[in-house]
């Protein structure tokens, strides 16, 4: 009996702490933390933009429990606190992990306790919009180009007859006028600075310089990469078809560019007929 008894409270206890830990995860958490914040603007997309052609404007965010780890927020993100470009900040912050987030959305939120330090660390200027006929008007950012990126596979592609595209090793690409695209990969080494980078350095748009016009186009990213059907015009496409020999190359170069619409690094690929 006395066996019996005993195994009855501890499943009374065990059901008792479930049902605890249960309401526990019911509940929102909240917490002072502190909160570094980069003078340096980030890059974000919203989460409907799946080809990344809108990128936003963020603030570059690490908390003290998670060092090391920059994070996006929007400018609106920290409830109470105003971000000017240039200036670098320690923020104390009050963070809530919210047990039953809205859906489509953060399960944080974070509100300004009080401003630790507020240091300005350049005068960032706003972007100017500049018209680009040619690539001597395309305006680089300070300290570039830099060699960040590479296009992946070394940015040799095959086309045949019927349009069908596939990489120099023989590996497929989605078709031409759908899928199709020009990798990027960061080629820096991780300890680098510009590794993961801001604003400033990511490649967001790019310049096209074609071999068959003297027209500059301008084209959006989405995520390390370019659709090849915003790289070359249907014209351009009939031209590799239709008119080049096999074997005959066409040679093409992209200015990488940011957010600001300025170049940060030229990378080359080439067209071969099949």
């Amino acid at each position: 009996m006395k066996t019996w008894r005993n195994i009855f409270v501890m499943c009374t206890a065990l059901l008792s702490l479930a049902s605890c830990s249960s309401d526990d995860d019911d509940k929102d958490i909240t917490n002072e933390i502190n909160m570094s914040v980069s003078a340096e603007p980030g890059v974000m997309y919203d989460l409907f933009d799946g080809m990344g052609c809108s990128p936003i404007e963020c603030m570059r965010v690490m908390t003290d429990d998670e060092p090391g780890r920059w994070q996006d927020l929007h400018f609106s993100d920290v409830k109470g606190f105003t971000y000017e470009r240039g200036h670098e900040y320690e923020l104390r912050v009050k963070r809530t992990i919210l047990a039953n987030p809205p859906q489509d959305a953060s399960n944080r939120t974070y509100e300004l306790v009080r401003i630790l330090a507020d240091r300005k660390v350049e005068d960032v200027a706003e972007p100017v919009e500049k018209v680009v006929r040619s690539e001597a008007d395309i305006e680089y950012e300070q300290q570039c180009p830099v060699e960040k990126y590479a296009i992946a596979k070394g940015g040799e592609y095959l086309v045949d007859a019927d349009g069908k595209m596939t990489y120099a090793d023989g590996t497929p690409t989605p078709e031409f006028d759908k899928h199709a695209q020009i990798y990027l990969e960061n080629i820096l080494e991780k300890s680098h600075p510009l590794w993961q980078a801001g604003a400033r350095y990511q490649a967001t748009y790019a310049y096209v310089l074609s071999p068959l016009t003297d027209e500059i186009r301008f084209v959006p990213g989405g995520h390390s990469s370019f659709l090849f059907k915003n790289i070359l015009t249907d014209s351009e496409m009939a031209h590799v078809q239709q008119s080049m020999k096999q074997g005959e190359t066409l040679h093409y170069a992209l200015v990488l560019a940011n957010v600001y619409r300025r170049g940060i690094q030229k990378v080359e690929f080439t067209i071969k007929k099949k």
